[in-house]
């Protein structure tokens, strides 16, 4: 039977890319995303090509939106196997102006979402004679900053301590925890780049949402089954780049 993956967020960017790897690979995907019309296009697509793909507008900052989604996605498929942990919002406002309603929101989609969404799959996935592995997204952002970025910084990195408070405390029902941290990732137009922004990276280029699908898909084959809590940076090198002022 194909193992059922979800991905929050899905409907576009990383998140899109994440759905087509894995169904590609032949998985059963639910795209759980609060964009409606991009996730059913996104659906349909893949069921032209034969894909088990199956939109579920979710937004993930709403408890009772994920509990829904979990309760959805098990009737449909018969089983949670994988959770992709990667809705999100950015808000980049100065800390003096910053509102606590614009704070919460960000916290909410992309921090909170993340223990829920984790919470409710786990119930699941402990009944899976193998268990479950859950992904979170997190963000090079949650170890470096540009300034205003408080919000995200903040989700970003609480993030990456769930991520191995979860590994722990799931651990006892053969869940395995991970979190991926994207540097650069370009989801836009690749080609308009500029030379500089890819020199600028040990690896020589920008990133693709194809790298961090392909880090998705490593991180939760069944073989690997001894890699929990831990946080995979992938930014080309740039977190590692020592950079002075001239």
């Amino acid at each position: 039977m194909a193992k059922t993956v979800i991905v929050t967020g899905g409907s576009k960017g990383i998140g899109k890319e994440i759905v087509l790897q894995y169904a590609m690979k032949g998985y059963n995907v639910v795209i759980a995303d609060i964009d409606e019309e991009c996730g059913r296009k996104l659906e349909n697509d893949c069921l032209v090509k034969n894909l088990q793909v199956y939109f579920i507008k979710t937004d993930v900052s709403q408890l009772t939106e994920i509990e829904s989604l979990m309760t959805e996605a098990k009737k449909r498929f018969h089983s949670i196997d994988i959770l992709i942990n990667n809705a999100g919002v950015s808000k980049w406002v100065s800390p003096y102006e910053i509102t606590s309603k614009e704070w919460d929101k960000v916290i909410a989609t992309n921090l909170t979402s993340v223990m829920f969404a984790s919470r409710e799959a786990a119930k699941k996935m402990r009944l899976n004679p193998m268990g479950g592995k859950i992904i979170n997204i997190a963000s090079t952002r949650a170890i470096m900053s540009e300034k205003n970025s408080e919000a995200y910084a903040a989700a970003k990195g609480g993030i990456l301590a769930i991520t191995h408070a979860l590994a722990a405390s799931l651990g006892e029902d053969h869940i395995q925890v991970n979190a991926i941290s994207p540097g650069w990732i370009e989801t836009g137009e690749y080609e308009s780049l500029r030379e500089i922004d890819h020199l600028q990276h040990f690896s020589k280029r920008v990133g693709k949402p194809s790298d961090i699908a392909r880090a998705c898909l490593y991180l939760t084959i069944e073989e690997n089954d001894f890699i929990t809590g831990t946080n995979l940076v992938i930014d080309g090198g740039m977190t590692k780049k020592m950079i002075y002022e001239e």
